[in-house]
């Protein structure tokens, strides 16, 4: 709330590069230290350091700049920060140089993020720590100058010459007594004159040397002469004079407030910081300075820290406040506020001594927003958001998972500059589409994150999560192009007495977008613990399945395919099978998928056709089976460069004969890129292989289509095999998909035969080959063509 205030108060946050140059000339010493090593140091840090160059400094433990008697107090400091932006009142400490001189100086510590990474600024104090102490000295000096006591006779003829006397004017007692006092003094005494104007007189006196002194002298008749009490008050005077420079020439702002509550002195700068001449600061009011806390808060005239100090005699020190400028403008002041004699509480006099923190102030705020903003998007990044989520009290908040779909090829196509611009306007959109107290982020990437308070009922979270898709679906106008995004959306509704933590939400909201991808994307999907329960299944499964890949639990299974008109088998198709050591089975429909998704499949079908060549090879050799081997390939595997030649090299390898191998590839995946798979095919084509299209019926696909592809063999999806002996139209759409397919000499296959009769039906239509439980299930190599 503190950078908030500061934010709609201050001066104009500067731009990052502004920022940057801002810590880089910054006459303060600042750098930053994670995990208590230093990894930036600004120059004046440089400088104050006494380092040649930042590889002095940055890589050393900070520690090593801190003297041993302030380390304890500096590192006791920063474990009292626990929260991101929290920072510690300014403290004295005495750094040390490379070159082991020493050096106080006033630290601010302020902690980035939740990392144990901490920004640090030091004004070095030396030369304010030498006044002080010379004007103790000076004080001390003044304090203790002893008074000359002098006896006339009524001509003023010294008789009485005190060793204070002998001091002052370097005069013996033996050389002064008998002569005129005011030939010793070297001044004219007109002792009557001084007892008519009250006894006392300021007057410039000599030494024996003829040195000027400043003294006071006060007269007083004694018997038939006077009495001088001659104060020199040279060192006095030349100490206020001191005084005066030191305080007018300080960087602090000074303030002498009286027992009345006027403002009795101002030094420069405290006229430059406050935005005051001298004239219009002396003699008014210290409640006329228009003062605010950390907050926010107006502070009222009573409670201004000068009034309280008079009232109570109690220093404040490094209160932070904010000060209204006569020109409008606020600064930051870390103010002192101590009584000006805390000898003598009765004089009432408050002296207040304040330092300019506006700009440090900016740039710990700016560091505390980079550390919880996203610098794309300036959305909350993904810190800010788990912070919301895990606050002690956040009360029931739905998180809504956004991702937009196939925002890769925005990026793939028209670079990632383009994709930036999108992504920025993407964040705006959904900032303008939220609530006022909704909090808006980006996780990275293409994701996007909505948590709000005030709409969590589930009626209401689907019309908001419409609205947000209905926002991104837009049109996007980037260099003259109109841009169509969509995005899928996973939301969790989070209850009072929800005790999941804010990884979790986060986790179960990314899930259920997932889910919602899954299922057709452009939509949302709310979390539940089922959904989750099968997502931590899938993910357990892809990685035992890399797993598998290595430990030999794939396998291959052999089903017959027979020739319908001599009833021969005269192919077998490999299938992939999967025994898990824990759960044994699992069935393709299953595990397919995952490999597929995962990439795995690649990996896995050079193995399972290697094997699998091998296997027939050695068959074909040792027991004369003239059979063909069937081998599907995924969409995925048409996608691969290696594909051609990991068959090349199989056939190579094995010693299998080209023509013995037919490679089927199902239709959706021939329609989903025609051209590529048309280069595909005809590449493997050249290598003497089959080829042969699977699950015909089920991608829209023409016979036409098919004949530019030189395609071998046509295999009939099992859903029209199974009606066929009872349903006239699954008869009638296989008898036209044979008669088309033989038409461009075709080889026709039917799969997912089950029955006599439908094996029969197929023989009468014509069909060339079938297979399916009827006529054998997927088994393995030793108990299809027993063992070797």
């Amino acid at each position: 709330m503190e950078a908030d205030a500061a934010a709609a108060n201050g001066p104009v946050a500067p731009s990052s590069a502004e920022f940057a140059e801002l810590i880089e000339l910054s006459p303060d010493a600042i750098c930053v230290h994670e995990n208590g090593v230093v990894t930036y140091a600004n120059r004046a840090a440089l400088e104050t350091f006494a380092a040649r160059s930042a590889a002095d400094v940055v890589g050393r433990r900070f520690t090593d700049f801190v003297a041993e008697d302030s380390r304890t107090a500096v590192v006791e400091k920063l474990a009292r920060l626990t929260g991101p932006g929290a920072a510690t009142e300014p403290v004295e400490a005495l750094m040390s140089r490379l070159d082991g001189s020493k050096f106080a100086v006033e630290t601010v510590s302020v902690r980035l993020g939740e990392r144990h990474a901490y920004q640090v600024v030091m004004r070095d104090i030396t030369a304010k720590k030498a006044a002080a102490d010379a004007l103790r000295y000076q004080a001390a000096l003044v304090s203790h100058v002893s008074d000359a006591l002098i006896a006339t006779t009524g001509e003023g003829v010294v008789t009485s010459w005190n060793p204070a006397a002998e001091a002052v004017y370097g005069w013996t007692a033996a050389e002064a007594v008998g002569r005129r006092a005011s030939e010793l003094v070297g001044a004219p005494l007109d002792l009557p004159a001084i007892r008519r104007g009250g006894g006392v007189a300021e007057a410039v006196h000599r030494r024996w040397d003829g040195a000027p002194l400043a003294v006071r002298v006060s007269a007083a008749e004694m018997n038939d002469g006077y009495v001088l009490v001659c104060a020199d008050e040279t060192a006095r005077r030349r100490a206020e004079q001191n005084y005066r420079t030191v305080v007018a020439a300080l960087d602090e702002g000074v303030l002498v407030t009286g027992p009345t509550g006027l403002i009795e002195a101002a030094n420069p700068a405290a006229c430059r910081i406050l935005g005051f001449a001298e004239a219009d600061l002396v003699g008014v009011p210290g409640h006329t300075l228009v003062l605010f806390t950390e907050s926010g808060q107006w502070i009222p005239p009573d409670e201004m820290p000068s009034v309280r100090t008079r009232r109570t005699g109690i220093t404040h020190n490094g209160l932070v406040v904010r000060v209204r400028r006569p020109d409008g403008r606020d600064v930051w002041v870390s103010l002192t506020s101590r009584l000006l004699n805390p000898g003598d509480p009765s004089t009432m006099a408050v002296v207040t001594s304040f330092t300019d923190i506006t700009a440090t102030r900016a740039i710990s705020a700016r560091l505390a927003h980079d550390a919880t903003h996203d610098p794309l998007t300036r959305l909350a990044n993904r810190t800010l958001v788990l912070a919301r989520l895990d606050a002690a009290e956040r009360g029931a908040v739905t998180v809504l998972f956004l991702d937009l779909d196939k925002f890769k090829v925005i990026n793939d196509s028209l670079g990632h500059s383009v994709g930036d611009q999108v992504l920025r306007i993407v964040g705006e959109r959904l900032r303008r589409s939220s609530g006022r107290g909704d909090l808006v982020g980006r996780l990275g990437g293409d994701e996007f994150v909505v948590v709000t308070g005030e709409v969590t009922e589930p009626g209401e979270v689907r019309a908001l999560a419409e609205h947000l898709r209905a926002t991104l679906v837009e049109p996007i106008g980037v260099l003259g192009r109109q841009l169509h995004l969509d995005a899928s959306i996973g939301v969790v509704l989070v209850g009072v007495a929800d005790r999941r933590s804010a990884e979790d939400l986060l986790r179960d909201a990314d899930v259920a977008m997932y889910q919602a991808k899954t299922l057709g994307r452009g939509r949302h999907h709310f979390f539940d613990v089922g959904l989750r329960e099968r997502v931590q299944r899938r993910l357990r499964m892809e990685q035992d399945l890399r797993d598998a890949v290595h430990d030999g639990q794939l396998w291959p299974a052999y089903q017959p395919v027979v020739d319908l008109r001599t009833g021969e088998m005269v192919a077998v198709e490999a299938l992939l099978r999967w025994t898990h050591p824990r759960y044994g089975a699992i069935p393709p429909v299953e595990f397919i998928p995952l490999a597929e998704e995962s990439d795995l499949i690649n990996v896995i079908g050079k193995e399972m056709l290697r094997a699998t060549t091998r296997e027939l090879a050695a068959r074909r050799t040792g027991q004369g089976w003239d059979l063909t081997l069937k081998v599907n390939l995924s969409a995925r595997q048409l996608d691969d460069p290696h594909l051609v030649p990991a068959v090349e090299d199989a056939l190579a390898s094995t010693g299998l004969p080209a023509g013995a191998l037919c490679l089927e590839v199902t239709e959706s995946a021939l329609m989903r890129d025609q051209q590529a798979a048309s280069e595909v095919l005809a590449s493997l084509r050249s290598l003497g292989v089959l080829l042969a299209i699977d699950d015909f019926g089920t991608g829209y696909s023409s016979l036409a289509q098919l004949r530019r592809l030189t395609l071998d063999a046509l295999k009939i999806d099992r859903s029209f095999i199974t009606g066929i002996a009872e349903s006239r139209d699954a008869e009638a759409i296989v008898t036209s998909i044979i008669a088309m397919a033989h038409a461009v000499d075709l080889t026709v296959i039917a799969e997912g035969v089950e029955y006599a009769e439908q094996l029969e039906l197929l023989r009468e239509l014509g069909c060339d080959q079938a297979q399916g439980y009827h006529l054998g299930r997927p088994v393995s190599a030793a108990e299809l063509f027993g063992a070797q």
